[in-house]
């Protein structure tokens, strides 16, 4: 049956009116479905394939990337110890012929031999222990995941930069021989074996440390693919890498990463088959499962481990969303049902908690009363809390993506429940968002999303809500969530790890850092020319296995 029109949520029409909108069928285990036949095994190596693409926030340095815009051109040109099996996340050898512990403070990394840069030198064991004390050493944006190693803090200088660090090194990193170093952790860490696959993690040829600068623009890494043009605002250009030699190698020989102002724009050139795929269908072919008839036989979906939020700005930043009541009286006044089957059309699951039910640890409810439509209690709240001063609620969102509907559906449901003016605000694109955000700037709300790093509830929590954590935009610092993560991440089994993250989570109700909207699912298309297309659980698609028709 075809969806009513969006407008009706944004007029305030009750849950009960929309419920005749349908929904897309999820798989239940997050396998990769399509709209009618299954793109098959077959496919022709080799040719070229243009897909859609966005601006990175950074230069395209690992550890100095952490958004999907980077992280899907690094994700092809660099190779990690280890790499994440598309289908479900699970951590495969790659680089490392092994990482053995017998006490999860010590580990052991034996590299394979035979892997080379896209230059052609060898990856050794200094190339990892250089990159990761580079990372610190220069406060790069991910440098927070090096944390756990010992001499982490003597290697990080202030954080305004001005004061250096008392060592240019980690003294839990040393080199054995060519192909082996240890890891020691000032503390028993139980996944640092599954969090050595992201992106941080990658070595760096001896040519980045003469001309980081160089290198931005241009990564040289020992993935299947190597960039060789970064057009800014136009595209990224990748062809496959001469020297690779690893087991995860590239379908065809070249990708271009076009970069689109809108998803509806990069969704037009699909269904016009002038582009090969999109990771985005925008909410106006989602009412109705439009993409469907656009797109026949040419589109797909899977559940992925991912989460879109709402996060406050720090205090300083916007001191008018200190209250944790606030907050809350916010989160209740969010329609989740109304707003995931009316704009999505049921292609999201409306969020129970901070942590995607994709992954490992994953508990149900850990948001609570705070994650369910209650318009009577918001308000009680919002009252209590002395309401927003001036009046008028603000989200901000990256106007390049399909964000307008939902964010303006939000602010819909919000005015409705709380009688305060909400105002969808619109930013030019992602990599402006983001820079606001980073420098302490944004004022009010904003769109946030997170897809794992990693698979494990682990990385829902620290990166996001620790203390001085790299992707911690809202600043939120709390002893005892920090105490309780540190904990979890001590325990002796992944089971007792699991039951103490979850402990932390649950804490983050009465700070209410960011407010759980819903878990992701990707919808993604493909023009008539290509095969072989299927998105990850990581919230992309597998551009390596793509092939020509």
């Amino acid at each position: 049956m075809r969806g009513k029109s969006r407008a009706a949520v944004f007029a305030g029409v009750s849950a009960t009116a929309l419920l005749a909108a349908s929904c897309s069928s999820g798989t239940g285990n997050g396998a990769n479905t399509a709209t009618s036949a299954a793109s098959s095994a077959a496919g022709k190596a080799g040719g070229s394939i243009t897909v859609r693409g966005c601006n990175p926030e950074h230069p395209l340095i690992p550890a100095d990337t952490n958004e999907s815009c980077g992280s899907n051109i690094l994700d092809l040109s660099v190779a990690k110890l280890i790499k994440y099996n598309p289908e479900n996340a699970a951590p495969e050898m790659d680089i490392a012929e092994s990482i053995e512990s017998a006490d999860n403070q010590t580990f052991t990394v034996k590299l394979k031999k035979d892997y080379k840069f896209s230059d052609g030198t060898p990856v050794l064991a200094k190339n990892f222990v250089d990159a990761w004390n580079y990372s610190v050493a220069n406060a790069l944006q991910n440098e927070y995941f090096f944390e756990p190693i010992q001499g982490y803090k003597d290697t990080k200088p202030s954080a305004d930069k001005k004061t250096p660090a008392k060592s240019k090194t980690m003294s839990g990193l040393k080199v054995i021989d060519d192909h082996t170093f240890e890891i020691k952790t000032t503390e028993k860490v139980s996944n640092l074996k599954v969090r050595l696959g992201y992106n941080p993690f990658a070595p760096l040829p001896d040519a980045f440390f003469k001309d980081p600068k160089a290198f931005g623009n241009k990564p040289i890494g020992a993935g299947p693919y190597t960039v060789t043009a970064w057009n800014k605002n136009q595209d990224i250009k990748l062809t496959k890498n001469p020297s690779y030699s690893g087991k995860f190698g590239g379908k065809v020989d070249n990708i271009t990463f076009k970069i689109f102002s809108s998803s509806d724009a990069a969704y037009n050139e699909v269904v016009a088959n002038n582009l090969d795929a999109t990771d985005e269908i925008p909410t106006s072919a989602m009412i109705g499962d439009k993409y469907k008839t656009d797109l026949p036989g040419r589109a797909g979906e899977r559940e992925t481990g991912g989460i879109q939020t709402l996060t406050f700005p720090p205090v300083k930043a916007d001191p008018n969303y200190a209250n944790p009541k606030l907050r809350q009286a916010i989160s209740m006044a969010i329609d989740r049902d109304l707003i995931t089957k009316q704009i999505f059309n049921g292609a999201r699951t409306p969020a129970d908690g901070w942590v995607s039910p994709v992954v490992d640890g994953y508990k149900k409810d850990q948001c609570g009363q705070y994650c369910k439509y209650d318009p009577a209690k918001a308000k009680q709240l919002f009252t209590e809390a002395g309401g927003v001063p001036g009046g008028k609620i603000t989200i901000a969102y990256n106007a390049d993506a399909a964000h307008k509907d939902w964010v303006e559906a939000t602010c819909n449901t919000i005015k409705n429940a709380l009688g305060a003016e909400c105002v969808a605000t619109p930013v030019t694109d992602f990599s402006t968002l983001r820079a606001a955000v980073n420098a302490r700037t944004q004022k009010g709300p904003f769109r946030s999303g997170w897809i794992m790093d990693y698979p494990s509830i682990e990385n829902f929590l620290t990166p996001l809500y620790a203390t001085g954590a790299s992707s911690n935009d809202s600043l939120h610092s709390s002893p005892q969530f920090d105490a309780k993560i540190k904990e979890a991440a001590a325990a002796d089994t992944l089971e007792k790890a699991n039951a103490l993250y979850q402990e932390a989570e649950v804490m983050l109700q009465e700070t209410m850092p960011a407010i759980p909207l819903w878990y992701y699912k990707i919808n993604y298309g493909w023009s008539d020319k290509v095969d072989n297309v299927k998105a990850t659980a990581q919230n992309e698609i597998d551009y390596a296995n793509i092939t020509l028709k």
